[in-house]
């Protein structure tokens, strides 16, 4: 029988409902059992992928293509359990299928309504994970009482209802304000945030506050009595110093216990939590420190670059060292030295983006590293980037660009020599998939997994331990890859292909110390507790410069 837990948040956004989902997820393993963690979002977008990472942060890419939010994200990196394209879902989408299905005559005649043809759409995403696994974990975007979110409250009252009892558990995310004038921490907005959802048929089994503080027992005590939750299910959970030590941290407060006891199972379990005891310590007690500066174009928002943020974390993890990123926006090199915003980093990584701004400025970072020996990491845009620059200053081509920087008008087009096109045509497990550079822009990339093949010998086998890989891709652009013999013969070389030999996927300078782009992402597929290989290599790379000074 697969269980069902809600996690929904009150008060104010932001106050780590996904990772609340993502650590109980973690510790439902660590006691034994398999979990689905899924999303559903209010927003009408039918998914992120089109949106602005300084609206909504990055956009987490599955391994079967979809675009999904950073949360999915969390989930992944905490459990290690790959999400499918439909564990995440929106109203945008919701709203679609149910427009579709009205449109094919499917309702009947029917009019309808949020009430109950919107509802049971999400509750038939609800239950397609009836089976899949001991937990289903649910988290519910946004705050108690938005008003686009109250489609979704219903639904689960009504699934709530139509269950066999004892088989959904609800664990509501609030906020205790610790007010610096009074010197107290105030419980009022977590009881009104109840207040909230009883008005609207949900009643929390347990709750999480999230404070600055530790939650005192008196305070706990009224939550239990005003909220109408046993104490012992009122989870105080303050600031942390790393997003990693939630799990062990939640467990010591009774998250897992509480859970598993609303659901009446008994004996409890007790969590085998040693990697994540291995975790917490090796963050407590790093043996070092290195400084990576991170060139890009949304770097006013460091959850437009989660993934990657997270996934040098994991590398410093691997080589028992602290990362420091530095967040540098790629404009500042296109009118200033880049010795001036690189002093004391110890690497530099270019990641993906979109669009010309900043362009220049990438790969005048991308010059210094090939030209100063300092280790370099390009993802995806980044790789582009590294190989523009190494097309205009090794080869002479100096007009050399990408046609995704070109201005529309037939006028333009002698304006550059695309060192990078746009793809219109690959394949996708033996299927043929076209897009067309004016078509529709949502979902439209090359995206998901899809293998490469390694040159033997090269760096970066030696860093996978192997010559065959599979890895996330998000990007509509490619590299050409008539430039590969005349850069060989310069030391750089395209150490990773696409198997039908057409698409370059890693560039790589033989006579560097650590010069390495990738047109994936690797960074979606990094653990806390199982690094990806090349941002390990990496920090291990940083390592060694660092002790060059």
């Amino acid at each position: 029988m697969t269980r069902f837990v809600f996690v929904t948040g009150g008060v104010v956004s932001s106050l780590g409902k996904g990772l609340t989902a993502a650590a109980l997820g973690a510790l439902l393993q660590a006691c034994g059992y398999s979990v689905r963690l899924r999303k559903l979002d209010p927003y009408l977008n039918v998914d992120p992928g089109t949106m602005s990472p300084y609206e909504h942060g990055e956009v987490f890419v599955t391994e079967d293509g979809a675009e999904t939010d950073l949360d999915i994200g969390h989930y992944e990196r905490f459990t290690g359990v790959s999400a499918r394209r439909n564990d995440s879902t929106s109203s945008g989408r919701i709203y679609s299928a149910v427009l579709e299905k009205e449109r094919e005559g499917r309702y009947l005649g029917q009019t309808i309504q949020v009430i109950p043809h919107v509802t049971n759409e999400i509750k038939d995403f609800l239950a397609e994970a009836d089976g899949s696994a001991d937990f289903v974990l649910c988290e519910i975007g946004g705050t108690i009482g938005d008003i686009e979110g109250l489609p979704f409250y219903e639904a689960i009252r009504q699934f709530t209802l139509e269950r066999p009892q004892g088989q959904c558990a609800l664990v509501h995310v609030t906020l205790v304000p610790y007010l610096e004038s009074c010197r107290e921490l105030k419980t009022k907005p977590t009881q009104h945030s109840v207040k909230e959802l009883r008005s609207i048929g949900l009643a929390p089994d347990v709750l999480v506050c999230r404070s600055n503080l530790e939650l005192p027992e008196r305070e706990r005590q009224k939550i239990a009595l005003f909220c109408n939750v046993h104490q012992d299910s009122v989870i105080s959970a303050p600031n942390l110093e790393s997003i990693y030590l939630a799990p062990v941290a939640l467990h010591r407060r009774g998250l897992d216990r509480a859970v598993l006891q609303s659901f009446g199972i008994d004996p409890l379990p007790l969590p085998e939590l040693s990697k994540w005891r291995t975790v917490v310590k090796r963050i407590a007690n790093p043996e070092g420190r290195i400084r990576v500066a991170v060139v890009g174009k949304y770097t006013g928002l460091d959850d437009a670059y989660k993934s990657i943020a997270e996934a040098l974390t994991h590398g410093g993890l691997a080589n028992r060292v602290s990362v420091e990123v530095r967040w540098i926006p790629a404009e500042n090199f296109e009118s200033e030295d880049p010795r001036i915003h690189l002093e004391g980093c110890h690497a530099i990584l270019i990641p993906g983006g979109f669009g010309e701004r900043g362009s220049e400025g990438k790969v005048r970072a991308a010059e210094f590293a090939r030209t100063e020996k300092v280790p370099f990491f390009g993802i995806c845009l980044g790789m582009q980037m590294a190989v523009i620059e190494a097309v205009r200053n090794l080869l002479g081509v100096a007009n050399a660009g990408s046609e995704e920087f070109i201005p529309k008008g037939e006028e333009h087009l002698d304006q550059i020599e695309p060192v990078v096109f746009y793809l219109e045509e690959w394949i996708r497990k033996g299927s043929l998939e076209v897009r067309c550079k004016d078509g529709a822009k949502g979902a439209t990339m090359r995206l998901g997994a899809y293998p490469a093949t390694l040159q033997e010998g090269s760096k970066v086998a030696s860093i996978y331990c192997c010559t065959t890989i599979s890895e996330r891709h998000r990007h509509r652009y490619e590299i050409d890859v008539r430039y590969r013999d005349r850069l060989a013969q310069h030391g750089v070389v395209f150490s990773g292909m696409s198997p039908d030999d057409v698409l370059p996927e890693i560039l790589e300078i033989v006579d560097h110390p650590w010069f390495i782009g990738v047109q994936f992402h690797p960074e979606l597929k990094s653990r806390p507790y199982d690094p990806h290989p090349l941002f390990a290599d990496f920090v291990r790379a940083a390592i060694n410069y660092s002790r060059l000074f």
